[in-house]
């Protein structure tokens, strides 16, 4: 029965240890992770001359944001409306990179992809990682607005090339012709 209440008091001390974790870690991000991330965004955003603008997310306490928001901007196609000569242009939503502080004062970090409203759904925010406070650095921010570069290039490029990628279909039958004189 003793060893019982040693595993009970070790588990008791770890779960005290993750909410004073929570508590340090909300308090690293109103003293020093947010105005970090703003100023780490604002850096790129200077260096590289992206047109992007930082916003804050602050309607709740203790799960709030920082983000990289590309904007919105015509998507250059419009919709003819019936029985008339007006069009609605169709707004794309440019995409975002997301600092989003979670419930226990981690940070989840999000891309969301560019989205034509009225052309297909927008997809999900995905999620790249969740980092402790200490654990983001300019080299991780850094590697995470690539990372939306590479999404936003990956859209905006859209094609069914193959660039070194598995093709979507194969050919189904006999003997195709492989465009190099060859048959199978």
């Amino acid at each position: 029965m003793q060893k019982d209440f040693k595993q009970l008091r070790d588990k008791v001390t770890t779960y005290q240890e993750v909410l004073a974790n929570t508590h340090r870690y909300r308090q690293e991000w109103k003293d020093h992770t947010r105005d970090f991330i703003r100023t780490s965004l604002t850096q790129i955003i200077d260096e590289t001359g992206l047109r992007a603008r930082i916003t804050e997310r602050t309607q709740i306490e203790n799960l709030e944001a920082v983000v990289l928001d590309l904007g919105r901007s015509s998507s250059g196609l419009s919709e003819n409306l019936e029985n008339t000569d007006l069009k609605h242009t169709m707004v794309k939503n440019n995409g975002s990179l997301i600092y989003q502080q979670l419930f226990n004062g981690k940070i989840m970090v999000m891309l969301t992809n560019p989205y034509i409203e009225g052309y297909g759904e927008p997809k999900p925010a995905r999620s790249l990682e969740i980092v402790r406070p200490e654990e983001l650095t300019p080299t991780l921010m850094y590697a995470h607005t690539e990372q939306l570069l590479n999404d936003l290039i990956e859209w905006e490029d859209f094609d069914d090339d193959d660039h070194g990628r598995k093709p979507a279909f194969q050919p189904i039958g006999f003997q195709h012709s492989l465009g190099n004189g060859e048959n199978r």
